[in-house]
């Protein structure tokens, strides 16, 4: 049996994974795969695959591909969800701000420095015309967090996957005042280039199980009342958030990794662009 430890968002979109570990599909292949939550996102899993402390993670396309130019010694081996991550732009629902525009200059709640919830403030200042370099950031570490930020004021505003934070919104916790989907897919699966030499046959096997439960996932029965009782949403959100989520069972292809970094440059999330080969490995 080989143990393969594995790290991802405590997420609806991370439901199959769960689902093929306790169907135990993953261990009549003779793979252990050893699942962890990592509520901080992003910029903690790029932390973990740096050091070891993983084989592979589910995490936000932008923030990987900026940690492996900036050294992260890992490689993506497929888009995991297609369709863009919708962040919602969220401030205290007592607060005064009213519109996306009204939070120019403010302080930006962000879960950690590279973290996806920073790389997108920056997305959203470009595409409200913000000067990048008078973003304001104050780390929260988890969506409680954000919760204690907005409420006593240390923070302004707070950018996260909006169906995971419309339980907030519904409570009268937070309000949303606007969207900023991802201009690229969401979701990537990276692993270590160590556990990927030693290991292809094991990733292979792990994408070929996972792929299998995404492509029908949204056509389990009764997966939306699974999910709504998980995450504790309203079931007709989970419906709306199923209608607009679409897995991916793909490599991502040259052309879309060039897109992608394009993009990323042009934001100025990253500074230099790196090869197709150093960033992503074609099983």
């Amino acid at each position: 049996m080989k143990t393969v430890n594995i790290v991802g968002v405590p997420e609806h979109f991370n439901l199959p994974w769960h689902l093929c570990i306790e169907n135990g599909e993953f261990e009549a292949e003779s793979i252990d795969l050893q699942w962890k939550d990592i509520p901080e996102g992003t910029g903690k899993m790029c932390q973990m695959l740096r050091d070891g402390e993983t084989d592979i993670a589910v995490i936000l396309t932008e923030g990987i591909v900026k940690d492996i130019l900036a050294g992260n010694p890992s490689k993506i081996v497929q888009i995991y969800v297609q369709s863009p991550l919708i962040w919602g732009i969220h401030v205290a629902a007592k607060s005064d701000f009213q519109t996306v525009k009204d939070l120019e200059n403010k302080k930006v709640a962000i879960s950690r420095v590279g973290s996806g919830s920073q790389l997108m403030a920056y997305v959203n200042a470009a595409e409200q015309g913000w000067e990048q370099d008078e973003l304001k950031f104050e780390i929260i570490n988890t969506i409680d967090g954000a919760v204690e930020a907005l409420t006593n004021g240390t923070a302004d505003y707070f950018m996260w996957e909006r169906f995971m934070t419309k339980p907030l919104v519904d409570k009268g916790i937070f309000r949303r005042i606007g969207d900023c989907p991802t201009p690229w897919p969401s979701f990537v699966i990276a692993a270590r280039d160590e556990f990927l030499k030693k290991n292809p046959k094991a990733m292979e096997k792990i994408l070929e199980i996972i792929n299998k439960t995404t492509q029908d996932f949204a056509q389990i029965p009764n997966i939306d009342k699974t999910l709504a009782q998980l995450f504790n949403q309203k079931k007709e959100d989970i419906r709306e958030w199923l209608k607009l989520t679409q897995w991916s069972q793909k490599h991502l292809s040259e052309k879309a990794f060039t897109k992608i970094q394009n993009q990323l440059f042009d934001l100025g999330i990253i500074d230099k662009k790196s090869t197709f080969v150093e960033t992503v490995k074609a099983l």
